[in-house]
């Protein structure tokens, strides 16, 4: 067996093993070959082996991205998702695995996106706090930014971090990887980087890094901001502020190849019981949840005030309805209760958790609604509890033998 050191490039063997943990443990889709991940481990040491080899010698090429349409996340309509290869997550994941020391140490802190240590949560929380100090917030939508974003501005910031010559190129071949449609066609592409592959989450932060985190440093200190991957919120203490420093975000951002939405991008009053003037927007959303007034009571005095706080978003709200809608949970009467609880929590227990963190009442009808969805899975399976006095007898029955059955019963009990 070839030693690594006869090989243009040095990649160490155990890169390559530890990329390809992480790829199966994060499973995923088969891409263009149709081979699963447990026919890739059907011969894993071979497949790996001739992987690392090509790696090694320069001589891989990624086959192209198979586009799949999924829902963006929070209900905020479609994207196209690329889906690379089992064997392509792998090679992307060991130049991922490899940059991110490199990286790490550079980014932003309230850089939050696809990092470890960091999550959502994290960058949700901050936001709150500052909508707290700051009376105004931009709400920042980067048009089609993983379409759209400059390749040789991506390659420019990979420079940056690595003089690694194998990085490079196979960061070019990526990014030259061509789209293959529903129907096998070949879309070629002169920009942007596929959603859902490997590379993309680091390749992204680094562009956005240099294009945007370091630019509102040196340009607007005194405007603290989250940034999720492309998605971004920046503090402003008054409205003048907070409309200058957007349109130098939106001349940034044409600068560097890409453009803010419209629309979607705005200002926006964070309006309280402290903070009463009127304007045009007075709530937005970020990471799925909805920022605006609610109501709120001191703990120590009773006293009702309203302050600036999330919760899940509407659209959200929408699209984890639209799901339990689909589940079709009242037609799964082949399963058992128990079998519909282990199907059901995983669903529901990640809902619960990602967007139950702030003012979680709002998830309420949803929790309820799927508490009508059992009613009628018993009704279906059982004809003996189709009327409700002997329903209502059996569910109160349930509630008090096993509690913890349904993971959203630790909320919502209630049909």
């Amino acid at each position: 067996m070839p030693k690594s050191d006869d090989k243009p490039f040095a990649i160490p063997k155990q890169l390559v093993w530890e990329a390809y943990r992480q790829v199966a443990a994060n499973k995923g889709a088969p891409g263009v070959d149709e081979v699963t991940l447990g026919e890739f481990e059907a011969n894993l040491k071979n497949n790996l082996y001739r992987l690392w080899n090509r790696l090694s010698s320069g001589s891989y090429f990624p086959p192209p991205v198979r586009a799949v349409e999924i829902p963006k996340p929070h209900g905020g309509g479609t994207r196209i998702l690329g889906v690379p290869t089992v064997a392509d997550r792998v090679a992307q994941t060991v130049v991922a695995k490899y940059l991110e020391p490199s990286v790490e140490r550079r980014f932003h802190p309230d850089s939050y996106g696809y990092r470890p240590g960091k999550k959502a949560h994290d960058a949700l929380e901050e936001c709150r706090k500052r909508c707290w100090r700051y009376d105004w917030v931009i709400d920042l939508d980067v048009q089609k930014f993983f379409d759209t974003v400059r390749w040789d501005l991506i390659v420019k910031a990979v420079e940056t971090v690595t003089d690694a010559r194998w990085v490079l190129l196979y960061v070019k071949r990526w990014l030259a990887a061509p789209l293959q449609l529903p129907d096998g066609t070949l879309v070629e592409r002169t920009m942007g980087t596929a959603q859902g592959s490997a590379a993309s989450p680091v390749l992204a932060n680094l562009f956005m890094h240099y294009a945007f985190d370091m630019w509102m440093v040196r340009n607007f200190p005194g405007c603290p901001f989250e940034r999720y991957a492309d998605d971004a919120v920046v503090h402003c203490t008054s409205r003048k502020q907070a409309e200058y420093v957007r349109d130098r975000i939106a001349q940034r951002m044409q600068e560097v190849g890409l453009r803010l939405h419209p629309d979607k991008t705005k200002i926006v009053y964070c309006k309280d019981s402290n903070r009463r003037a009127e304007h045009e927007h007075i709530s937005f959303t970020f990471l799925g949840y909805a920022f605006r007034q609610r109501e709120a009571i001191n703990t120590k005095t009773g006293e009702h005030f309203t302050a600036f706080l999330p919760a899940i978003s509407p659209e959200a709200l929408k699209a984890k309805s639209d799901r339990l809608r689909e589940l079709r949970i009242h037609r799964r009467t082949d399963l058992s209760l128990i079998d519909l609880a282990r199907w059901l929590n995983p669903i529901v227990g990640g809902w619960m958790h990602y967007y139950g963190q702030s003012y979680r009442s709002e998830m309420y009808p949803l929790l309820r609604r799927l508490n009508l969805y059992l009613r009628r899975w018993a009704g279906k399976k059982y004809k003996r509890l189709r009327t409700y006095k002997r329903f209502h007898r059996w569910w109160t029955g349930l509630l008090a033998m096993v509690p913890g059955l349904f993971r959203h019963w630790q909320w919502v009990r209630t049909l």
